[in-house]
């Protein structure tokens, strides 16, 4: 059930607590890729090595991340099934993204993930550093993106991707799902791992700036799918058009069952 919504006097600590954890989690993102992040991958060892020591660090410091969130009441994050995220290796995690934090909920939670980064990202001074030395992947051409993502897959570091490309509309269970991911698993050959964001409150949502927090806690329950085979979509006749086409259906029938089951129950 959804946490008591705060009103009045009751509602300032939960702003300040929030709007604080923003703040922290920005300084510390410029002052770590200055710092900690340019040691760890500068070290000696192996590119494989360094680019892994780095996204360890990020992955402990979106954990302290949020921690704080979930100590100031705006989430509260209950994993289910999380053993098959944490072993995930070269995997492509599809995602829904019903909240501003998802990304964050997500690598805090695996020790091996990589994202594609917008642009705007990598020109954000708070967290280029941050994405560069983590060796994430730049929101390019889509030869070269997909050859990218070939290189961090075989690697065996796990690509988070959210088809729907931008938060969920509220009101709906997800937005139309693009067909990238489904081109990207199809073209590098590799299994897909489902993982359903449930959220109990409204909040966090692209129709609310960063500074806008939520009233209720939000609940939201990580819940990991089992292992769709790319394999399966190869038997399908017409060519990688058409097997991309049907994984995308596929995919976001998959989201839309679970999530308007979870309406109704």
């Amino acid at each position: 059930m959804p946490a008591v919504r705060l009103t009045g006097l009751a509602y300032v600590p939960r702003w300040i607590g929030g709007v604080s954890c923003y703040i922290t989690f920005g300084i510390g993102g410029l002052l770590s890729s200055l710092t900690i992040l340019p040691i760890l991958r500068f070290w000696p060892g192996t590119k494989l090595e360094r680019i892994r020591r780095v996204q360890k660090a990020v992955h402990i410091m979106f954990r302290g991340f949020v921690y704080m969130l979930t100590c100031t009441g705006v989430i509260k994050v209950s994993p289910d099934n999380i053993a098959r995220l944490s072993s995930a290796k070269g995997r492509v995690v599809i995602v829904n993204h019903p909240t501003l934090v998802d990304v964050v909920v997500l690598i805090s939670l695996m020790p091996n993930a990589g994202c594609i980064v917008k642009q705007g990202i990598w020109r954000n001074p708070f967290m280029r550093g941050v994405v560069a030395c983590a060796g994430y992947i730049p929101n390019r051409g889509a030869e070269l993106l997909l050859e990218d993502c070939r290189h961090v897959l075989k690697s065996g570091t796990n690509l988070i991707i959210f088809p729907e490309g931008t938060r969920t509309v509220l009101g709906t269970s997800v937005n139309s799902f693009a067909r990238g991911a489904a081109n990207i698993a199809l073209r590098t050959k590799t299994d897909l791992l489902p993982v359903v964001l449930r959220t109990n409150a409204p909040g966090l949502s692209k129709q609310e700036a960063w500074y806008e927090i939520p009233r209720r806690t939000i609940g939201m329950r990580v819940e990991v799918g089992e292992t769709i085979d790319h394999i399966r979509y190869d038997a399908i006749a017409g060519g990688d058009a058409k097997m991309a086409r049907q994984l995308t259906r596929d995919l976001e029938d998959y989201f839309k069952t679970n999530l308007e089951h979870n309406e109704t129950t």
